[in-house]
């Protein structure tokens, strides 16, 4: 028996999880053009899963973001291969976080395959400042390797190294151009520029650390925060559910859909300031106000 369908009907986290509580034993084969991926269960329970040299949760992390392709569920097929631990509910959990992230990062960053380059502004002043991990990733760019190359050349996975440039995109440090698209002029390398222009900050170690290009008025939502600030909110939406339960699932998920829609607006902190403000009002209509006053304390190690 086989069970197929479209990835972008239906995502990788709500189909694994569709075989998993019927306990099913088989294997998915997901295909995007030429890429191809793997997850086997076993009772319901992933295994193992491989996208070309990734294997393991790294794998099943980098298919949840898939938003297109093809897959097939077939039943019985098995592998000696072991090499996820982690339980279905904990990876299927960071899974369905990242694709909401990766939902994020695609308003820039609409494919791995388009080609970052430096962009080079005549007048920029001022002082880059960058991480370590942005060091690098500047270091791999070339202006013909693809993100997915470049994400390789620097021994991380396509979704750490997409949030990376997300920044540097934001920043205006970075553009990305369509490999099939004829040339701009650019040689995709760190070039020399005027002397008013923007010069490159001392080595990373002396960055602050996870800080990221200087602006003159940094957006409080834009950039890598953007994607940092929908995360928090979803750990802000996990507690609240594991405090109120099912009882209390209606009203977290109003007002976390509404400072998501903020936060995909440019909203900053405050939209997830007001999401827990109302959060807590309605636990104490349904579970009185000690019950409100504790979720609120629980909420304050929540970053």
């Amino acid at each position: 028996m086989a069970f197929q369908g479209s990835l972008a009907e239906l995502h990788l986290p709500d189909i694994v999880q569709l075989m998993s509580v019927s306990g099913k034993t088989g294997v998915f084969h997901l295909t995007d053009g030429p890429l191809q991926g793997e997850i086997y269960l076993v009772n319901g329970q992933i295994v193992h899963a491989q996208l070309e040299d990734t294997q393991g949760e790294d794998a099943v992390y980098a298919l949840a973001i898939w938003n297109k392709g093809e897959f097939r569920f077939d039943l019985g097929v098995q592998t000696e291969a072991r090499t996820v631990t982690k339980s279905n509910t904990n990876l299927l959990m960071e899974a369905a976080r990242r694709l909401d992230e990766w939902r994020v990062l695609q308003k820039k960053i609409p494919s791995v395959e388009m080609v970052p380059e430096f962009v080079i502004v005549e007048g920029r002043e001022g002082q880059i400042n960058l991480n370590t991990g942005e060091w690098l990733i500047l270091s791999k760019i070339d202006g013909r390797r693809s993100l997915k190359q470049v994400a390789v050349a620097s021994h991380l996975t396509v979704f750490e190294a997409a949030k990376m440039l997300y920044g540097l995109i934001g920043g205006g440090l970075i553009r990305l151009k369509d490999p099939q698209a004829p040339s701009s002029g650019s040689t995709g390398k760190l070039q020399a520029v005027p002397a008013a222009a923007a010069k490159p900050a001392a080595p990373p170690a002396a960055a602050k650390p996870g800080q990221t290009a200087a602006r003159a008025a940094p957006n409080p939502a834009g950039g890598v925060a953007a994607v940092d600030l929908l995360a928090r909110l979803n750990r802000v939406r996990d507690a609240c559910n594991g405090f109120l339960g099912s009882v209390g699932e209606p009203a977290v998920a109003k007002h976390y859909q509404k400072a998501r829609a903020d936060l995909e607006k440019g909203a900053g902190p405050e939209a997830i300031g007001e999401a827990i403000q109302q959060i807590v009002k309605a636990t104490a209509i349904l579970k009185g106000p000690p019950a409100s006053e504790a979720l609120l304390e629980q909420l304050k190690s929540v970053k």
